[in-house]
């Protein structure tokens, strides 16, 4: 967050570093966003627009997603990969047939233009951070909707409404999540690009903060850059194959470690949410570790807390990474603020993910059976 958030002065309005928390309620709040009817400044994203004639196409070679066709008013998601897979930028994609538009965490838009800026070489690609627009987020089928597609930026007569991709497993995508029933299949969140002078139009529209929008995006299990990345990730990790990897695409930067960790390995590590005992009211910050119980002695760490919310139905929950080899079913522990917080999993990502290719498995010479010479009897039984 660059500058005070525009709705900053709206009653019982509390600011966060990444912009406004909560207006005085957040559990009604949450509530009404989930229903459709409130709308959240999402001071904690920023937009990039990418134009040019060349734009889907040089996106298509240099980031996770298949682009190069995408169809105006079509939303998805991408990932930039550093060479050895790890994931340095993520943001949601939308082109409106002249521009390609791309909305990211606020931290890390400026470190994603730069980057983009530097990769044009000979590209007939333009790259634009832009200041002047705000990103709004709301539930899809409300009267939210209804309010924010009346002021949503139209450049070029497309209006910029972007639908969260995770919702459902994408076209070249993967889910390692067992569930049939993914609650991904519920988080119809849709974001809007608005130009900033005209937000004035919605001062009388009901509002939520942004620990209601974190809150379900958390019971979605859906990643997010500036939460759940660290300099180790790698999408694997996060489930993030169901929405911002085409594994069927052309080459890109980091393809190979996508590759061979789905087909023949394991991700390192994996993504859970975490039910927490709530008798303490307290929720742990990111980075707390996660701890498991090893017989006598002190617990041992295997992961970290990405994210955490008071859910309006939930109750208090976290999404965590944790080593690949901790049971699903493991005695976990938090220690947060003095308090023990007790921890149940939810698998998201189970130990097992990856793998895929049915790479058929060769008899080892030493373990196959040596032929009978003919002239020794054979051995008595």
């Amino acid at each position: 967050m660059t500058e005070r958030p525009f709705f900053a002065d709206r009653a019982g309005a509390v600011l966060s570093d990444d912009g406004i928390a909560h207006f005085g309620d957040p559990m009604r709040e949450q509530r009404r966003l989930a229903s459709g009817d409130a709308i959240v400044p999402r001071d904690d994203r920023a937009v990039i627009e990418v134009s040019g004639p060349e734009r889907l196409t040089w996106l298509d070679s240099i980031t996770s997603q298949a682009l190069a066709g995408l169809a105006p008013g079509h939303s998805t998601e991408l990932l930039v990969l550093d060479p050895q897979g790890r994931v340095e930028h993520a943001a949601g994609v939308l082109d409106d047939g002249a521009s390609t538009w791309l909305i990211a965490d606020a931290g890390d838009a400026a470190g994603l233009a730069r980057w983009l800026t530097m990769m044009r070489f000979g590209a007939q690609v333009e790259v634009r951070l832009r200041d002047d627009l705000a990103v709004l987020g709301f539930m899809e089928l409300g009267d939210a909707e209804k309010r924010v597609a009346l002021v949503a930026h139209r450049p070029h007569e497309l209006p910029l409404v972007w639908g969260d991709p995770w919702r459902e497993v994408a076209a070249g995508g993967w889910q390692y999540a067992a569930p049939a029933s993914h609650p991904a299949a519920g988080y119809v969140w849709i974001e809007a690009i608005v130009e900033r002078t005209a937000l004035p139009q919605l001062a009388d529209a009901e509002l939520a903060g942004l620990l209601a929008a974190e809150a379900l995006r958390i019971e979605a299990w859906r990643p997010r850059w500036s939460r759940e990345v660290d300099e180790r990730a790698i999408p694997h990790e996060f489930d993030w194959l169901r929405s911002a990897v085409h594994l069927n695409k052309g080459c890109y930067r980091g393809q190979e470690t996508v590759a061979k960790v789905h087909n023949l390995g394991h991700p390192p590590r994996r993504l859970t949410l975490l039910h927490l005992d709530g008798s303490d009211s307290v929720l742990p910050e990111p980075g707390t570790a996660v701890l498991m119980a090893g017989g006598e002695g002190e617990p041992s760490e295997v992961g970290h807390v990405t994210s955490s919310a008071l859910h309006h139905e939930l109750g208090p929950v976290a999404l965590a990474v944790l080593a690949r080899r901790v049971p699903g079913d493991a005695v976990l522990e938090i220690r947060s603020d003095g308090a023990r917080i007790a921890a149940a999993q939810e698998v998201i990502v189970p130990a097992d993910a990856g793998a895929t290719a049915a790479v058929p498995r060769l008899t080892r010479l030493s373990r196959r059976p040596l032929a009978q010479d003919p002239a020794k009897p054979a051995p008595a039984e």
